[in-house]
């Protein structure tokens, strides 16, 4: 049997064209999930795993769809061999498990899956460093503006309103209200 695994790294990505492409190549079952491929500990890929059989050919896009580290690679494939099964990806044809060298280029390719990642890290860390330096504000934004914000803190020292008064009066939740004293009273933030 034919058996594909899709993935996506969050949920707001979309999963189609691997499971179309993997459909056009054949697979019977596919399974599919929207999770970080630097975990292997996926729920999808450890049942896929766990029901292989002996003639089975596991198909994947490519490396870093099925994991990003190549320790994890490693042992995805020896799972995929003790249960006498296969590994191809579409897009790198080179790794097929009925080479012999097939272990030294999972490896290699999974290290390259890790080193791209551990580089969008980094990048990604620095455009937010960058973006904090040149005053943006990550986050939510608050509900009440600057103004509204000093006029319920007013309206709080003031002692005449309930904290649920003023949330009110501005629709918005009391621990809105609620965070903005505690804001108020950690002047350090």
């Amino acid at each position: 049997m034919i058996i594909g695994y899709a993935r996506v790294s969050t949920d707001d990505q979309d999963l189609t064209s691997q499971v179309e492409r993997l459909r056009a190549a054949g697979c019977e079952k596919i399974f599919s999930e929207k999770l970080s491929g630097k975990n292997a500990n996926r729920a999808q890929l450890l049942k896929m795993l766990g029901g292989l059989s002996a003639g089975d050919v596991v198909l994947a896009t490519v490396t870093d769809r099925i994991a990003r580290d190549p320790l994890d690679m490693l042992n995805i494939l020896n799972t995929v061999k003790a249960a006498g099964a296969g590994l191809r990806l579409l897009d790198e044809p080179f790794l097929d498990t009925s080479n012999d060298l097939s272990d030294i280029v999972i490896f290699i390719v999974g290290w390259a899956a890790k080193w791209h990642r551990r580089r969008i890290l980094e990048n990604t860390a620095r455009g937010r460093a960058r973006a904090q330096a040149n005053g943006t504000k990550f986050g939510r934004k608050s509900k009440l503006t600057p103004h509204q914000q000093r006029e319920a803190l007013d309206r709080l020292a003031k002692g005449f309103e309930t904290q649920r008064e003023i949330a009110l009066s501005y629709n918005v939740s009391h621990p809105t209200i609620g965070r903005l004293r505690s804001k108020r009273d950690r002047p350090e933030l």
